[in-house]
This record gives structure tokens, sequence and C-alpha cells, in this order.
């Protein structure tokens, strides 16, 4: 069985900006880390691989200095690692990273397809299951347990939200998983060693079979990300007071106001 694993490094602070001129993630200075829920992911592959047998490749879009990310995924146990990176790549928004991924996994094979369930700086969760349509292959969303892989499908228990579904998805297939579905272990520091000098394979656009720098980038992304800014910290307080009837009502009222309900 062969697991490809997609991760993305993302920065490690909540202060996120933007460049104003090109509407691209501020990186410089900002240290990096591998996305939580991917860091599952990574877990999740390596557990069936030990479990049935095969290979995990991991596979990361961005800079150059992804490959940080890469390496320590390889120092998780992972066996191969692809950095998609070129200039033609930079300003794409879910749509477009997803077609790039979907290209590049097909360069590189694959029985079964983890994500993590979404980024955490930017929160959509829409990249996995949108490779899994480039790919046109069966997918599911916010796993948190996988049951079984065997007789050519994978049993996994999916959270959504009112009631808990156990699945059996067709291989070859995706699923983006919650960082609930498995605790990531610490990388080796004896697979580091080994690892020194190994460079993660690169993919660039004319690695891929749709080669047109049209579809990628700002170019190929149907949505711009206009501003991104940290939530401002509230200090308002107010005190209700009345009989529960009187508050609960009060407390009903006011999240109506506020559109939470």
């Amino acid at each position: 069985m062969k697991i490809v694993v997609c991760i993305k490094q993302v920065p490690d602070t909540n202060e996120v900006k933007l460049d104003p001129v090109t509407g691209r993630l501020m990186r410089e200075g900002v240290p990096s880390i591998i996305n939580h829920d991917d860091k599952s992911a990574i877990e999740a592959a390596l557990r069936i691989k030990e479990e049935v047998g095969g290979s995990v490749a991991v596979v990361c879009m961005g800079p150059p200095q992804a490959d940080v990310a890469l390496r320590e995924a390889l120092a998780m146990g992972c066996d191969e690692a692809y950095l998609l990176t070129a200039k033609e790549f930079g300003g794409s928004d879910t749509f477009a990273t997803a077609k790039i991924l979907a290209g590049a996994i097909k360069k590189i094979g694959y029985d079964l397809i983890i994500t993590g369930r979404q980024a955490i700086d930017g929160d959509t969760a829409q990249v996995g299951p949108e490779t899994a349509e480039f790919l046109d292959i069966p997918h599911a969303v916010n796993v948190t347990d996988i049951l079984a892989v065997k007789d050519g499908a994978i049993r996994v228990v999916a959270d959504m939200a009112e009631v808990l579904q156990t699945l059996d998805i067709p291989l070859p297939c995706l699923i983006a998983v919650d960082r609930e579905v498995a605790t990531p272990r610490l990388p080796s520091y004896k697979r580091m060693l080994a690892n020194i000098g190994q460079t993660p394979t690169g993919i660039a656009l004319g690695d891929l079979e749709d080669d047109d720098p049209l579809h990628y980038g700002l170019d190929g992304s149907p949505t711009r990300v206009v501003e991104i800014y940290p939530p401002q910290p509230s200090t308002e307080k107010i005190q209700v007071e009345g009989s529960g009837e009187e508050i609960a009502e009060y407390l009903y009222q006011r999240l109506k106001e506020l559109k939470f309900i």
C-alpha cells in the first residue's frame, strides 16, 4: 500500500500578516511548524503502514524553506518526501492548491491519501475534499478514528457534528483527519542523523500534467484573501439580574441579535 500524506507548514503564531501589494502571507521572521491536524495525519499513516505494510510519502507545497517540515516528517518515519515549489504556485487559493496537489499525487502514485482536516492559518477545510474531487476518488472528512484497512477498503469514523458515522470507503480514496485521530510521535534523532544530506524530491510546474501557469497561483485562484487580522480582545462585561426564565430570555434575544442562533 502506498500512502500519501499532504502537510502544510504554517506560522506558529496568531499574528499573521499579508503583504499589502501581493496579498500573500508574510512569513519572514515568523517561526513555522507542521500544521497540527497534518501531524496527526502523518501518525495515522505510519500506524497503517506498521499494521498492513507499504510506504508513506509526504507532500508539502510551499517555499524552499518548507523542506524543514518534510525533514521532520521523515524523522517521524515517512519514507519519501516531495516539495511542491514554484514561483507560479505563489498566491494559490484552496482551489488552485488542490489542483497542484492532485497533479503531484498523480505523478507520485497512491492507494490512500491522508490530509489534515484544516490548516490553522486558513481554517477553510477545503483542500482535502477538493483534491479528492480533482482526482475523482471518494473521500471522507472530519475523520476521528480509523478502525481497519482490509479487503480493498478503509473503515473510519467521521464526526458530522450531530452524529458519528462509520464509513467503509473503497480504495483508492482520501480521508481528512482531525487531530483526535492519533497523537503524533516524536521525531527520531536517529532518523534525523540518517536523513542529513537527504533532499526532498522537488516537483515544479513543468512536472505536472497540466503545466499552464495561468491555472495556478493568483491567476488560477477564483478567490482572494482581502485581509487577515487577529481578533481584538473584548473586556466588555454585562451583568444580568432576574429570575432564571428572565435571564434565559435575555440570553436568547442577545444571541439572536449577534446572529449566533
